[in-house]
């Protein structure tokens, strides 16, 4: 069956049978759900106390893919961007942090919340950054996860930070449910010995580690040299008593993600960012038990991966659940009630 792939903007997302419009939202069907997104940010602070109000409510988000630019589903989410778009994402990432203003004041916990209620999102992860100092973002995730229901946060850990397994029990204390590494943005290779370290703390503490794994195409040279998969190969090798998450499933890098996972019984893929017949493939051909559901945002709007995710895995309601979000519960140790009608499937 052929398949849309372009729509004007993400408003015509509604023309496929999952969504509608509703009060200014863009919604999902009901029956769909539950939905559990594993990649999602508030706004980032560095060097300067966080400015942002992260429980501050606004009438609209102001993701950094407008809601109102044409999309092509097929193509990696960032190809989407203008380089107007990109200039304003990348400001708005690097001076912006210092301030209260631009487009991070509207990634706050509530605006999150508010366009998950809509699409049935029932349990977002946020995933903080951090450097060895003059940031706190994992501190300010936790704090907020915890005035939310809906959101659950994972820790950052520096790998050249001090006291890391210090910092790690104090995370974890604060409600962490894993660690996010960031090789590109970190600056330190995820097999770097350093990382290593993290990775073994987390797994004596039965923690996953969520990986940005893979370049991208709108990075520097040198973040871009950080995120080659054969480092993430060689950690995997190194670390096999630790379980990853590969966020956006190797990213530009796809192949050698999937494969890495196809390998590995503790490597799960995030479908975050990729093109719809990769998503198809995250979905038929990755790992049925260990595959996930991200959107990144608020880079983008859930709905978005949403749509490739649900038309990834039309007419086979088991992939879809495993996919959307009981593979996720059973990571992260969530308690989602079962869909009415619909049974748990047989062990």
């Amino acid at each position: 069956m052929s398949v849309r792939t372009e729509y004007p903007s993400n408003w015509a997302l509604a023309e496929l049978p999952y969504f509608d419009v509703v009060d200014g939202l863009l919604t999902c069907d009901p029956a769909i759900g539950p939905v559990v997104d594993v990649h999602t940010h508030l706004a980032l602070g560095f060097v300067r106390k966080l400015a942002v109000d992260l429980q501050a409510r606004h009438h609209r988000v102001e993701h950094y893919l407008p809601v109102e630019r044409a999309l092509d589903l097929e193509v990696y989410a960032n190809c989407n961007f203008s380089p107007a778009d990109l200039r304003r994402l990348k400001r708005d990432l690097s001076l912006g942090s210092l301030t209260a203003g631009g487009m991070r004041a509207t990634h706050t916990a509530p605006n999150l919340a508010r366009e998950m209620a809509a699409l049935g999102v029932v349990s977002s992860v946020l995933l903080p950054i951090d450097f060895p100092i003059l940031s706190r973002n994992a501190e300010n995730y936790l704090e907020a996860a915890a005035r939310h229901d809906v959101l659950i946060s994972l820790g950052s850990i520096h790998p050249l930070a001090r006291g890391i397994e210090a910092r790690l029990d104090r995370q974890v204390a604060a409600g962490a449910r894993g660690v996010k590494i960031h090789p590109a943005v970190q600056l330190v290779p995820p097999d770097h010995p350093r990382a290593l370290r993290i990775y073994r703390a987390c797994a004596a503490r039965g923690l996953p580690i969520l990986w940005h794994c893979g370049p991208v195409g709108i990075e520097g040279a040198l973040s871009r040299k950080m995120c080659q998969l054969y480092h993430y190969e060689r950690a995997v090798d190194l670390c096999p008593e630790a379980t990853f998450v590969l966020g956006h499933s190797g990213a530009l890098q796809f192949e050698r993600g999937l494969a890495l996972a196809q390998r590995h019984e503790n490597v799960y893929l995030e479908s975050s960012s990729q093109g719809l017949t990769n998503v198809r493939r995250i979905a038929e051909e990755g790992p049925p038990d260990r595959i996930m559901f991200g959107s990144d945002w608020p880079f983008y709007h859930q709905a978005l991966p949403l749509a490739k995710a649900l038309l990834a895995t039309e007419g086979e309601p088991a992939r879809r659940e495993a996919f959307l979000w009981r593979n996720a519960a059973r990571l992260f140790g969530l308690t989602i009630a079962e869909p009415a009608g619909r049974a748990p499937p047989s062990k």
